[in-house]
């Protein structure tokens, strides 16, 4: 049976290329970018390049890029690094209802550390509502986090108009990319961020390669102590080889953005429109022109991890949400926070299209799909020829 794989929003595969470009520095550029002779130079030279290309892609300077081991670091980084470089003007930060756990949870830790964290709610299809956010906004507000995109629902984030009132009030304004790199338009300057960022194992990269863009005059605290590298913020070794595959999977990503998306936007609408025609108590999440490859589903009368165990023994790998929460007994937060009923979170499975499937996959998976649920009601269920 061949398994066809739609949980790209929580991993992809390394892109063919990226690992080309990457070969070189596992054995023979294996110099210490941080030494001073020849082996090292050239290390360093390799590491340079990368940050050029990652901030000439973003739109930002060389010397704002930092080098990370992913989403997850960059984020509890962001946020908590700029909070406690700027508990003198205040210690009050805003975090929207949706964010990545990384978020969530590094904004708890805050609190247990004496800051203030209001979460902004979001109105049925994630969309953080703006005009509750403004009224969140204090005088002691000295950082907001609204990701561009979410990871569970595919929502876009209003994050122009979210910019527009931190900028009025001085407010620095983190912005978790890490689900819209390489599917969106990714800048830093239209919408204004301060800080942002982003993860290459989700746009075909490397895991264990990630950056964070922090604005020049943006203060942050020191992440890592028992090193001068990464200005001196974050010591150790870089990872030579996982900065060069981000920069050149982000570039691929880039070049080849708004062919992907046409594709896959195609792919995932053409599954869902499969489902609806075949099947009855079926909902999709989150804004309709979210992310391209995206659809997060709701199977009336189903219970969603009943539903994932059944689409991997049909050779369909989805995921329930987010990856880094797959453990957790609990309702996913995103849906909750979008105004559905504990047990309506629990029947919803997301579905994410990548690079590599076709039109036979869509059809193929959605075929899948109505079998597993017709089954899971208690109904018979078509023939399904995996």
């Amino acid at each position: 049976m061949e398994r066809i794989y739609l949980d790209h929003a929580a991993t992809t595969p390394l892109d063919a290329r990226v690992l080309e470009k990457m070969q070189p520095y596992f054995c023979e550029v294996f110099g210490n970018p941080d030494s001073p002779h020849a082996f090292g130079r050239r290390a360093v030279a390799a590491v340079d390049a990368a940050r050029d290309e990652v901030a000439s892609l973003l739109g930002a300077k060389p010397n704002e890029i930092f080098f990370t081991s992913g989403g997850t670091e960059s984020d509890n980084w962001a946020l908590r690094g700029a909070a406690h470089a700027l508990a003198d003007r205040g210690r009050h930060v805003v975090v929207s209802a949706v964010e990545h756990a990384a978020v969530l949870e590094a904004a708890a830790l805050l609190e247990g550390e004496g800051f203030s964290v209001s979460r902004a709610p979001v109105d049925a299809e994630g969309a953080v509502d703006v005009e509750q956010f403004s009224r969140l906004l204090r005088p002691d507000t000295v950082l907001a986090a609204v990701m561009a995109a979410n990871n569970e629902v595919g929502t876009v984030q209003p994050l122009g108009e979210i910019s527009a009132l931190c900028r009025e009030r001085g407010i620095v304004l983190f912005c978790d990319a890490v689900q819209a790199a390489g599917a969106l338009p990714l800048g830093v300057n239209a919408p204004h961020v301060d800080l942002l960022s982003i993860s290459a194992h989700k746009f075909y990269g490397p895991k264990g390669a990630g950056a964070l863009y922090v604005r020049a005059g943006i203060r942050l605290g020191k992440l890592i102590a028992g090193g001068h590298q990464e200005r001196g913020l974050r010591g150790g070794t870089t990872n030579v080889a996982g900065a060069v595959g981000l920069a050149e999977a982000l570039r691929i990503a880039c070049a080849e953005r708004e062919q992907n998306a046409a594709r896959l936007r195609a792919l995932r609408d053409g599954f869902c429109a499969e489902i609806a025609r075949n099947l009855g108590g079926v909902h999709r999440n989150g804004a309709q022109n979210g992310l391209p490859g995206l659809a997060n589903l709701r199977f009336d009368g189903v219970d969603g991890e009943a539903l994932l165990y059944s689409l991997d023994l049909a050779g369909v790998a989805a995921s329930a949400g987010a990856a880094c929460s797959s453990g957790s007994p609990e309702p996913s937060h995103v849906l909750l926070a979008m105004g559905l009923a504990a047990s309506e979170a629990r029947s919803c499975v997301r579905f994410s299209f990548g690079r590599g499937n076709t039109a036979q996959d869509a059809a193929r998976a959605a075929a899948a799909v109505c079998a597993c649920v017709e089954r899971l009601r208690g109904r018979a269920p078509r023939p399904y020829a995996g």
